[in-house]
């Protein structure tokens, strides 16, 4: 009986939690990003991203990012890298019971390797950067009663404005689309402006808003971003 009881309240906080996708929350991103100088040629990307449906917690998705770039020349870089994302998918918390009665976390596991290239130009006073982005996404899916594998394939393309206010202050804004290469193509987009500022020559902060869209839904986040660039290069005599 207990056994039973215990079943039947799951059912139940799963079906009320269900219900709740968050949508109507403001949540937050707190992200850092690097691109450290290496040689004339090549730097190395960082980045770790934490994301939570609220803006003060109600963990959502960590991830993490790297890659090596090759800069063709000042105004185009090719980039290899590698991400590790972990993403809790439901809005509330709630544990999924197994056969045996234990119960297990939501999660979703994903490795990804990424091809990127990076155009930039200037219009007028804004200066435009296109970012081509291919995807192999590795996931492995521990949610509620899941445990599927799957391997899974995407393009990307952002297109972003920077239009400098003064020495320190700059706005920035993009749109970026994602698009399955397999079935139903439209994966989301997200649509960006934030303010910035330059902390130093290498170093600058974003602070933003992003609206982004899936099938499913409409998600608003506040963006916090800290970018620390330092030349790695060692100085010559």
């Amino acid at each position: 009986m207990k056994k039973i009881i215990t079943i039947l309240a799951l059912i139940l906080t799963i079906g009320t939690n269900a219900q709740q996708t968050g949508e109507d929350k403001f949540g937050a991103w707190y992200m850092y990003f690097g691109t450290n100088k290496i040689s004339d040629k090549l730097s190395i990307h960082t980045e770790a991203q934490f994301r939570y449906y609220e803006t003060t917690g109600n963990f959502n998705q960590l991830l993490l990012r790297t890659g090596l770039n090759y800069h063709i020349n000042e105004n185009a870089i090719a980039t290899f890298g590698y991400g590790y994302i972990d993403t809790d998918p439901t809005f509330e918390e709630t544990a999924a019971l197994q056969d045996d009665f234990t119960f297990l976390g939501n999660e979703i596991l994903e490795h990804r390797i990424f091809e990127q290239l990076i155009l930039k130009n200037k219009l007028w006073e804004f200066l435009i950067e296109h970012r081509y982005r291919l995807e192999q996404r590795f996931i492995d899916n521990k949610s509620f009663r899941n445990n599927e594998k799957d391997t899974q394939h995407r393009a990307r393309y952002r297109l972003q404005a920077t239009l400098p206010l003064t020495d320190t202050f700059f706005l920035n804004f993009y749109d970026e689309i994602f698009i399955n290469l397999q079935d139903n193509a439209f994966g989301q987009n997200r649509l960006y402006a934030a303010l910035g500022i330059h902390i130093t020559e290498n170093s600058s902060v974003q602070l933003g808003y992003l609206k982004n869209h899936f099938n499913s839904g409409n998600f608003d986040r506040i963006q916090i971003g800290v970018f620390f660039n330092p030349d790695l290069r060692k100085k010559k005599e």
